[in-house]
């Protein structure tokens, strides 16, 4: 479906800042998210547990495809996310209350990886932590009225982010890779809305994306023994697949298949009168099938291995 010219012209899209760990000298990767990047994985189940790969994009999520496709040199994987995570519960709550929040996530770290168990013997020279949080926060948000200014209220997200990230610092973790929140002004949740609404959530994405850009800059000026950080901006890699939707193959950008909204059993099942799952970008309202995943993660391990 995407050419490998067009998909090399892709993987410049990004923003790094480079240190001297690598993705083919990563051993452990460690993941924290919402319902793009969790996999079911249920770290308090034990370190070896199973991981269910219960994912949100019909396939492979950008995890898996970095731990599976794009894995170098046999880098363990552990994904704590969690699907409808927030930065904290307790800010912008979550769609039910057993979702885990960053917040719960990072608890989770603390108490059962930080101290380096059997199976999960990492190393601050070794190791990767990845976060991609912040599509509920800004969905769930950018409408409320009740707060001073969604600017305002984004800061305030960024501290709390900030002090969990703290924490993981404080455990031992130097290397960082942070993902922007993606466009999901143009999701079909959000395009279904209005004009308005898009306009609104457009503005508050371009703000919260650029208070975790220069968090990260900060955080980075506070703490000089850092090695690897990296902020990925995913948005011109989603944005060029929606404005070149044709040219890549979408039979859809902007809606989805009814049909498919909840999975399907094979990642090119057909029922007709929809095409192929695997030709759509959305596969509901809100999530990208595993075809734009795999896009990412390629893009990933290439900035990571520069």
């Amino acid at each position: 479906m995407i050419s490998a010219l067009l998909l090399l012209g892709l993987l410049g899209s990004f923003t790094a800042i480079s240190g001297k760990l690598t993705w083919g000298t990563t051993d452990f990767f460690f993941a924290f998210g919402d319902s793009y990047t969790t996999d079911g994985f249920n770290i308090s189940a034990g370190v070896d547990s199973l991981v269910p790969g219960d994912t949100s994009s019909n396939g492979p999520n950008w995890v898996q495809f970095l731990g599976g496709t794009y894995n170098i040199t046999d880098t363990k994987v552990f994904n704590l996310a969690s699907g409808g995570a927030t930065i904290d519960a307790a800010l912008v709550a979550p769609f039910e209350p057993t979702v885990l929040s960053i917040v719960d996530q990072v608890t989770q770290f603390h108490d059962i990886l930080a101290s380096k168990p059997a199976g999960a013997q990492w190393s601050s020279n070794n190791s990767l932590f990845a976060i991609w949080i912040g599509i509920n926060d800004v969905g769930n948000s950018f409408g409320w009225t009740n707060v001073t200014s969604q600017s305002e209220f984004h800061r305030v997200l960024m501290e709390r982010l900030f002090s969990q990230v703290e924490i993981l610092y404080q455990d031992g973790a130097r290397s960082f890779l942070f993902l922007t929140v993606p466009p999901t002004n143009r999701a079909p949740l959000i395009i279904e809305q209005g004009p308005e609404a898009v306009s609104m959530i457009t503005a508050a994405l371009a703000d919260y994306n650029n208070q975790l850009s220069a968090s990260v800059k900060s955080f980075q000026e506070t703490h000089k023994d850092l090695d690897q950080v990296t902020v990925f901006d995913t948005r011109p890699i989603f944005n060029t697949l929606l404005d070149n939707g044709q040219t890549f193959g979408f039979v859809n950008i902007t809606g989805f298949c009814d049909a498919y909204q909840n999975g399907t059993p094979e990642m090119t099942t057909q029922i007709a009168p929809c095409a192929p799952v695997s030709s759509y970008f959305w596969l509901n309202t809100l999530h990208p099938l595993f075809t734009i995943h795999n896009i990412l993660a390629h893009a990933i391990s290439t900035t990571l291995s520069a």
